[in-house]
């Protein structure tokens, strides 16, 4: 997993509330090999005609098509529990979304890939998307480790985040990752374990 920590980038306003994870990734795809593919998987009904062909969509057309942050409505990433939904996003470029509610499983499989969820008020989310619709192109700021959102006008907004989540998402730590920093915690318990418990561990010859 690749670490967050401070972010600059482009950032796209999807103004639509309920976003759910079936426009994210359409289910005919969730058991797709995650890797490049998924950058066109990315609200794929929405964004092309059966033939291929590009709709009229916002991620279609420039500079949203670089863009590396979304300041969304409420309720983002409702329905399945499908993790290719955060695929999707982090192969489009998708590092960060800001929106004024997530739901918690999408928001959880965000975090364990490294893609982070920002929660803000309704009032400043719309405030953030009215500026990226009059201003295309426009930059927003990220700042993990400070907790701030920077909008496009320069103001600097602070958002909770869980401190585990806040680490894990710094230093790069997928659950196994975490696990693994306690290795050296297991390995003395289970030579205590064996000490203390040797008959378990005998050969036949011993028993």
């Amino acid at each position: 997993m690749q670490p967050f920590t401070k972010l600059t980038g482009i950032a796209v306003p999807i103004d639509e509330p309920n976003v759910d994870t079936n426009q994210l990734c359409p289910t005919r795809f969730n058991k797709v090999p995650r890797g490049p593919k998924h950058r066109d998987i990315l609200f794929h009904d929405r964004r092309f005609n059966s033939d291929g062909s590009e709709k009229e969509h916002i991620l279609n057309v420039e500079p949203f098509k670089r863009a590396q942050i979304v300041v969304a409505n409420r309720n983002w990433g409702g329905g399945s529990s499908r993790e290719s939904a955060v695929y999707a996003l982090y192969e489009f470029g998708i590092r960060c979304v800001i929106a004024p509610s997530f739901a918690d499983i999408h928001s959880n499989n965000c975090a364990k890939n490294g893609l982070l969820t920002v929660v803000l008020p309704e009032a400043e989310c719309a405030a953030i998307r009215k500026d990226l619709n009059e201003n295309p192109g426009a930059s927003v700021t990220v700042d993990l480790g400070a907790q701030t959102v920077t909008d496009s006008r320069g103001r600097a907004l602070r958002f909770d985040i869980h401190p585990v989540r806040k680490k894990c998402l710094l230093e790069g730590l997928d659950d196994i990752a975490r696990t693994a920093q306690y290795q050296d915690r297991f390995d003395e318990f289970e030579a205590a374990y064996r000490s203390e418990r040797r008959w378990l561990y005998a050969g036949p010859e011993n028993t």
